[in-house]
């Protein structure tokens, strides 16, 4: 019967079909001197940036705290690839489930107290059908409690800068104080997305079996995605919806086109169906919008000076790729870049030292830099070192001098 449950909830999301991702109603004029054009939206609070650069595309009221519901697991998800990554957790390791886990209502997988699932297919149950059940299950291993664990969302978002940001619960519930903003979610959208890019390996799941083992015996449960734009948005890598009495129709949804990555948040939206709308229309006004510059920083420039060391200078390099994000329609071929070298470097050098800047430029304007760095190591001077380079020098400038005699 739950299998039965699961596989017509996919197909119902599946069959409304992609034309209810129209936009609806014009947003229009804008109060707080916010953008008075962009996309059509429903909802009263939207954000929408570029990933890759954090480049803030478009907003509306995105500093208004709410109730996010489900979306809440994306931190939870965020601090489960932290243990994983910090190997304190691994994807084979099995969880009991607790009773107070199992009592979770709402989205929920079902799962029994006593009953144990692997690491990975908690995640599963997260990230695909948003059970609140396997929320606490992992919060109580990962961190001992479900409190413990809220505390640390609590320091993980501080430290992203989610400054309008206090979680209650692991798992979105309606409570009390637990509360966010579309900034506050995009910020660690971004971070799950960047950080753990194989999150959406997971998010990406439309439906999979998993195998509920209790005392009673084994049955099969199908997880079904509660995000439809996985299915019917190009381009679509997730992430998260969310929806309670309270904090109505919600989502953080990330796509990828034309080498650039979009995160659209969507809160409060009045129905499921203007939820998927908005966010659609969000993502669609990015790409439309929006041009990619990218340097990978290949051009070498000239080497630095090296004070005290064993050669008296050492090659530079940018040290990591520039990329900018136009929202305007500049003319992208105008950016110009600047090589701007800290001065001479003292010995001994290290590979990835810092070594200045490159400086991008648009019509005058700083858009960006990239840190320039030594290409290569240089050893400090010795006396030894610098006698016999004082040898060399001396025998390579008679050197010269004879071949100027012999020209003259």
């Amino acid at each position: 019967m739950k299998k039965m449950a699961a596989v017509l909830l996919a197909l119902l999301l599946c069959g409304q079909g992609a034309a209810s991702l129209a936009a609806p109603a014009d947003a229009g004029e804008e109060a707080g001197g916010e953008q008075a054009e962009g996309p059509q939206v429903s909802a009263p609070c939207v954000f929408l940036m570029e990933a890759s650069t954090g480049t803030v595309v478009y907003e509306r009221q995105a500093d208004e705290k709410g109730p996010p519901a489900s979306v809440t697991k994306i931190m939870t998800l965020l601090l489960i690839f932290d243990a994983l990554a910090q190997g304190r957790i691994s994807l084979a390791d099995e969880v009991t489930v607790s009773e107070y886990a199992a009592s979770m209502g709402g989205s929920q997988v079902f799962l029994e107290a006593g009953e144990v699932q692997t690491v990975e297919t908690l995640i599963k149950c997260i990230a695909v059908a948003s059970a609140n059940d396997a929320c606490v299950a992992m919060a109580e291993y990962t961190e001992g409690s479900e409190e413990a664990f809220v505390a640390q969302m609590n320091r993980r978002a501080a430290a992203l800068g989610m400054e309008n940001t206090s979680f209650v619960n692991c798992n979105g519930l309606d409570a009390e104080g637990h509360l966010t903003t579309a900034r506050d979610i995009a910020l660690m959208s971004r971070e799950l997305l960047l950080t753990y890019p194989q999150v959406k390996d997971y998010a990406l799941i439309w439906m999979e079996d998993i195998t509920h083992v209790t005392a009673k015996g084994s049955s099969p449960f199908t997880l079904a995605n509660t995000n439809r734009l996985v299915r019917q948005y190009a381009g679509a890598t997730g992430l998260k919806t969310g929806s309670t009495d309270e904090a109505g129709f919600c989502i953080s949804a990330s796509a990828r086109k034309n080498s650039m990555d979009m995160i659209a948040v969507v809160l409060g939206a009045p129905t499921s169906k203007e939820r998927f709308a908005d966010a659609a229309a969000l993502l669609d006004y990015g790409f439309g919008t929006c041009v990619l510059y990218a340097d990978e920083g290949r051009e070498e420039p000239d080497p630095v000076p090296v004070q005290g060391g064993v050669a008296d200078t050492v090659r530079v390099r940018q040290m990591e790729p520039f990329t900018y994000v136009d929202t305007q329609g500049a003319d992208l071929t105008k950016i110009q870049k600047e090589f701007r070298p800290s001065g001479a470097l003292k010995a001994p050098v290290e590979t990835g030292d810092a070594a200045g800047e490159v400086v991008y430029s648009l019509e005058g304007k700083e858009i960006g830099s990239a840190p320039l760095g030594a290409a290569g190591k240089v050893e400090r001077a010795t006396y030894e070192s610098s006698l016999l380079r004082a040898l060399e020098d001396f025998f390579v400038a008679g050197r010269e001098r004879n071949v100027a005699k012999q020209a003259g």
